[in-house]
């Protein structure tokens, strides 16, 4: 492993060492906060605000204020090399905090006093080069990243965080940047190598406007390292004006029409024990309307992930919302039962849901047994000793879970990421693909009831070779070469900084890239990920697919980050060219966003026929907060067709359904097949289907295989227009709706 391709490790391993020394002084020199997770009771409101209340910084380590507080109440350190470390740790924390002028301060402090030690200090006790190299790191972030609030939290907003800054969105006050741009100078002086610097330097001109003049040759990423390889057209960014530019941190979204009036609305979470769940009921204007008090969400604090499903089968869409995840202790999960009235009850306790606790950022709807009642897999997470085995909730119809993990085979334990359902080899029973850090995946084959009138799930991933990658996040089932098999994506999440650079120069690094594997249609599966062009640092956590051109193709959408305030990489989107390969198309739709990229849903919102994306922005330390954003979608000329399933024998929303449409382009038969689904791990796009038809000619030709096992056929649909199938029905209801434009103004 090199140094050039790996930038950042060495500067991470000084604060890991620095924040230990701080966590050891916080646990030996006073005793941390009473921790709330023992609150007991079934009110789950209670439970979270008595987490919230008396946070464990030694067991969160993203409780960057009480970690704070504790640190500033200790006394002085023993030595003063022990004391320079422990301010280190104390400014990293105070920059996490959100207290950027206050870190700023600490570690110009810090500086000038290393600067002193070092000239008097014997030479065995002199601070390592890495400490200052540290020092710089955590001074420079923080002034990027209070350029960073100031101009892309508010002033152009997210597009002056953009990969390259487009032209008249540059940090007006740019001192901040530019003061950042001379401190990646300093460090490439002592490490002219080091590409972490190099990257954040060309970040930070970016930023001041001065980029690509002001950089110097030898430290430049050239502009065409940025250029698109296929023009999809801009999404221009219309958060702010549609009402929905909610401020936040890392957490999940969903898109979809929670009160029954047709029209898509947005609910988002944000995973620190104060933030608010927000639900933006679209107005039919281009607008939304937050209505997070009135449906009855407060209080609901928290949620890294959310995963919605009719589990009642009442007509109304509910949410899951799961929290936890990264910590070795449990948090509270939240199950919402729609009222069908735009409010939403807290059911959690009377499920069967809330006991016990385990940290758990993933979860999946699917009907397992096929009673029509759609059952649950919970991902849990085992970062130590104790163990937190996943599990699979049946749904036994009268609004109560039971956990069968053991029983059936699908108790997997580690770092569980992600999770998907999908009928893999067409048995007719859905299967899950789980994806983990730090270990293989698993494909669980759904072998249905065995003779003595039990369930079995067993391991088919040596078999199917779907192991990789060991370190993986968010996946999904899709059909991307439209050949009517499942086939399966799954991201990387290992990365440094530097590396990001490395792969736009052309130089190699140690990221571990996705996978992408082909369903062979055997029970295995092949992977094509080079053979596609995928093979791209997709440094991914919230992610999604749909499709930006409607040509019929599913495309990809990648959002991008890490914890540590220098993990600055952009956003990422790729077209999918005809089944054939991916094209990088982040720049032309002005996708790259530099900030934290969670929970990302695809679809109409607007109803002009094509999808428009939401995404959730923001880390996981309480400073670093995001812009939640909205892309309207700028049309491409090519038809489409919308169909909402309903199930009567299945499953109410018609989860696992698959559709085949059949239609004439260029005069040639062709076919396109989806899953009804809400689409990737780590972002929710709505149950029904918008789907892009390219260049159809005449009328299309709907084949839906329902969960249930019913197969229907359904003739004479026409394009651009909107059916809904009901189940049994034979037939195809029209439905009338209303366009308008997304956050208004002209199109």
């Amino acid at each position: 492993m090199t140094r050039r391709a790996r930038g950042g490790t060495r500067q991470r391993r000084v604060a890991r060492a620095a924040l230990a020394v701080a966590a050891w002084a916080l646990t030996s020199g006073c005793a941390p906060p009473e921790r709330g997770a023992d609150a007991g009771g079934s009110d789950i409101r209670a439970r979270l605000q008595a987490l919230a209340d008396a946070p464990d910084p030694v067991r969160n380590r993203f409780a960057n204020t009480a970690m704070l507080e504790a640190m500033r109440a200790l006394p002085p350190r023993a030595s003063e090399r022990e004391e320079l470390l422990f301010r280190l740790a104390l400014a990293e924390q105070t920059m996490y905090a959100g207290e950027l002028d206050e870190a700023i301060r600490l570690l110009n402090a810090l500086r000038a006093d290393l600067n002193r030690y070092q000239e008097r200090a014997a030479p065995e006790d002199r601070a390592p080069p890495s400490f200052r190299w540290a020092l710089l790191d955590f001074l420079a972030a923080a002034h990027l990243r209070r350029s960073e609030g100031e101009h892309c939290l508010s002033g152009a907003g997210p597009v002056a965080c953009a990969v390259p800054v487009p032209p008249g969105a540059e940090h007006t006050r740019s001192d901040d940047a530019r003061t950042a741009a001379d401190l990646y100078r300093e460090m490439l002086a002592l490490d002219p190598e080091h590409l972490g610097a190099r990257w954040l330097l060309n970040v930070a001109e970016m930023f001041t406007g001065r980029y690509p003049q002001g950089v110097e040759r030898r430290f430049l990423i050239p502009p065409d390292a940025f250029r698109a390889e296929f023009d999809i057209r801009r999404f221009p960014e219309v958060a702010e004006a549609a009402g929905v530019a909610t401020v936040g941190h890392v957490g999940g979204a969903v898109m979809d029409d929670f009160d029954g009036d047709g029209l898509m609305d947005l609910m988002a979470t944000s995973w620190q024990l104060r933030d608010p769940v927000r639900y933006h009921r679209n107005r039919g204007d281009g607008t939304f309307e937050d209505l997070t008090g009135s449906a009855g969400l407060e209080g609901l604090w928290g949620g890294g992930n959310l995963v919605h499903a009719d589990y009642d089968n009442d007509g109304d869409l509910d949410v899951f919302i799961l929290r936890g995840g990264w910590l070795p202790d449990g948090h509270p999960n939240s199950l919402l039962r729609n009222r069908g009235d735009g409010t939403f009850e807290d059911v959690t306790a009377e499920a069967g849901l809330l006991d016990p606790a385990h940290p758990s950022q993933t979860a999946a709807w699917f009907d397992y047994d096929g009673d029509g009642w759609l059952d649950l897999f919970v991902g849990n997470e085992t970062f130590e000793d104790e163990p937190h085995p996943s599990q699979l909730f049946r749904n036994l119809g009268d609004g109560r879970f039971v956990d069968v993990a053991p029983e059936v085979g699908a108790a997997v334990v580690g770092i569980v990421k992600g999770v998907a359902a999908g009928d893999y080899d067409d048995d007719g029973r859905p299967d899950l693909y789980v994806s983990r850090v730090r270990a293989p995946n698993v494909l669980l084959h759904n072998d249905g009831p065995s003779p003595g009138g039990g369930w079995s799930f067993s391991d088919r991933t040596r078999e199917a070779g779907v192991g990789e990658p060991y370190d993986a996040f968010p996946v999904w089932f899709w059909d991307y070469d439209n050949d009517g098999r499942l086939d399966i994506y799954v991201a990387g999440y290992r990365t440094e900084y530097g590396d990001v650079a490395a792969e736009y120069l052309g130089l190699p690094h140690h990221s571990e890239l996705p996978r992408l594997y082909r369903n062979n249609g055997d029970g295995r599966f092949e992977d094509v990920t080079t053979r596609v062009r995928l093979d791209r640092i997709q440094f991914a956590m919230g992610s999604n697919y749909g499709d930006l051109d409607n040509d019929g193709w599913l495309d990809l959408y990648l959002g991008t980050g890490d914890a540590y305030f220098q993990a600055l990489m952009p956003n990422r989107a790729f077209r999918n060219d005809g089944g054939v390969r991916f094209q990088d198309v982040t720049t032309a739709g002005g996708f790259g966003l530099l900030q934290k990229g969670h929970g990302v849903s695809f679809g109409d919102l607007d109803h002009d026929g094509d999808q428009d994306i939401f995404q959730v922005m923001g880390g996981a330390y309480e400073g670093d907060l995001g812009r939640n954003v909205l892309f309207r979608n700028p049309g491409h000329g090519h038809r489409w067709i919308s169909l909402e399933l309903v199930g009567t024998r299945s499953n109410r929303s018609a989860i696992g359904a698959r559709v085949w449409l059949e239609f004439e382009e260029g005069g040639a038969r062709r076919s396109v097949h989806r899953m009804v689904s809400a689409g990737s791990s780590f972002g929710g796009s709505p149950l029904r289907l918008d789907v892009g038809l390219g260049e159809a000619e005449g009328e299309v030709r709907v084949r839906v295989r329902w969960p249930s096992g019913t197969e229907e056929v359904v003739e004479g649909l026409r394009p651009d227009a909107a059916y809904r199938l009901r189940e049994g029905s034979g037939v195809a209801e029209r439905l009338t709706r209303r366009t308008f434009t997304l956050g208004g103004g002209g199109r």
